[in-house]
């Protein structure tokens, strides 16, 4: 069930029986030649879907804007500062919470979106701790990419191929829902530098095709339905 395609009488009649929402939360920033800019956002929304497949789960909608300043230099890549992001985190919580709503599961597509979204969480608790009352709320952050089965099956898929950015894994579980997004493109080098993330000229000139130590022409469809298996089963572990 999406938020967006419920009324308001039947999410009051969804808080009858639950009190938990998945927010997927992502990226809008370039992939390499063969990733799709939303690559970030698509992923925990088919991670999501398949979560509600197997539980009655509500899904809200996906924060498709991230902290990815240092994909700037790339054309389509789009980002929020991390104290934008920190309010906006904040302020999806509290519109929610004032509704019943006080297990909150952030599914997280983006790496760059991890100390933020820590931070935001933070932010709530501390609000608060200084009012002297219990917020009521359970605030988790999961990283779909960073599940025990999908590190697994990665390394079992990809080796040292998958990098850290524009990996093969990610750019298959996007095939997986969207097979039209396969790229026919010559990669060089096959494999790619990895190395630090600081402002976005400086990744530019580290990392001149945008990927990060990953072989993305490694990916596919048959691939991405493993890994989404794998990813719904950790991410509904670690739901709880």
């Amino acid at each position: 069930m999406k938020l967006q395609l419920a009324t308001w009488p039947e999410i009051e009649t969804y808080l009858e029986r639950s009190r938990s929402i998945i927010v997927p939360i992502g990226s809008t920033e370039q992939h390499g030649p063969t990733g799709m800019i939303g690559t970030d956002a698509l992923c925990p929304e088919i991670v999501a879907d398949g979560m509600a497949e197997e539980k009655e789960l509500l899904i809200g909608p996906t924060l498709s804007i991230g902290m990815a300043q240092h994909h700037l230099a790339f054309p389509g890549s789009v980002s929020l500062r991390p104290s934008t992001l920190i309010r906006v985190v904040s302020d999806v919580v509290e519109s929610l919470a004032g509704h019943g709503f006080e297990h909150f599961f952030f599914l997280n597509g983006h790496g760059g979106n991890i100390a933020t979204v820590q931070a935001a969480f933070s932010e709530i608790w501390a609000s608060a701790s200084f009012a002297g009352r219990d917020s009521g709320l359970r605030l988790q952050l999961h990283n779909w990419f960073q599940g025990p089965r999908v590190v697994r099956l990665s390394r079992e898929l990809y080796g040292d191929g998958d990098g850290s950015h524009a990996t093969p894994s990610e750019i298959s579980l996007v095939l997986s829902g969207y097979p039209q997004a396969e790229r026919d493109v010559a990669l060089e080098p096959k494999m790619p530098p990895s190395g630090s993330i600081r402002d976005a000229r400086d990744f530019r000139r580290q990392h001149p095709d945008g990927r990060m130590g990953a072989r993305s022409d490694l990916a596919t469809a048959e691939h991405g339905r493993r890994l989404r298996d794998a990813a719904v089963a950790d991410a509904l572990e670690v739901f709880g």
